[in-house]
C-alpha cells in the first residue's frame, strides 16, 4: 500500500502550496480537504462558519477526512483545525505519513494577511490570534510523524519532505 503524505499546520504554513509541488514531483494525487468542504457545501469556509457555525464545518471536514484517508498515494493538505478532532488524526495517520508544517507567526502573517476569506483573520490583532491558535494547537500538531519548518524555499522544503517520506515508507515496509 502506498502511504499518503499528510500536511497539517496552521493557516499560512504552506500546506496547499507545498502539497501541490510535492504531488507534481511525485506523481501523487493532490487533495485539499478545505477545497472539498467548499465544494460539498457550495460556500466559502468563512460563510460556512458564519451561517452554520464551526461545529457544522468540523462535521463536514471529519466526513471528508474519513473519505480521503481511504485513498492511497495522495498528498493531502488539511485545514488548520483538522487536528481538533482525534478521529481525524487517527484516520490520517492510519494511511499516511503526517508532516506538521510550521513557520514563525510573522511569516505566517505575511503569507495570509491579504486573505479576507479566513474566519480567524477577522479583526485587528491577527498576529496575536495566530500566536494564540498556534500555542493552543501545538500539542495536537506535534502528533505528526515529522515537523518541518517552512521558512526555507519551497523547493528545499519539498525536498526535505520527500526525503523523509521515502525514508519513513522504506523503513515501515521492512518491519
Amino acid at each position: 500500500m502506498a502511504k499518503n503524505i499528510v500536511l497539517i499546520g496552521i493557516m499560512g504554513s504552506g500546506k496547499t502550496t507545498l502539497g501541490k509541488i510535492i504531488a507534481e514531483k511525485t506523481g501523487m494525487e493532490f487533495i485539499d480537504t478545505d477545497e472539498m468542504v467548499i465544494q460539498r457545501v457550495g460556500k466559502q469556509i468563512g460563510e460556512i462558519f458564519e451561517e452554520h457555525g464551526e461545529a457544522y464545518f468540523r462535521d463536514i471536514e471529519a466526513e471528508i477526512v474519513e473519505e480521503v484517508s481511504k485513498k492511497e498515494n495522495c498528498v493531502i493538505s488539511t485545514g488548520g483545525g483538522v487536528v481538533l478532532r482525534d478521529e481525524n488524526v487517527d484516520s490520517l495517520k492510519r494511511t499516511g505519513v503526517m508532516f506538521f508544517l510550521t513557520a514563525s507567526p510573522m511569516t505566517l502573517w505575511e503569507r495570509v494577511k491579504g486573505d479576507k476569506l479566513r474566519p480567524l483573520l477577522k479583526g485587528d490583532n491577527v498576529i496575536g490570534v495566530l500566536k494564540r491558535v498556534l500555542t493552543a494547537r501545538l500539542p495536537l500538531y506535534e502528533q505528526a510523524d515529522y515537523t518541518i519548518n517552512t521558512e526555507n524555499s519551497p523547493e528545499k522544503t519539498v525536498e526535505a519532505i520527500i526525503k523523509l517520506y521515502t525514508k519513513h515508507t522504506s523503513l515501515s515496509s521492512q518491519e
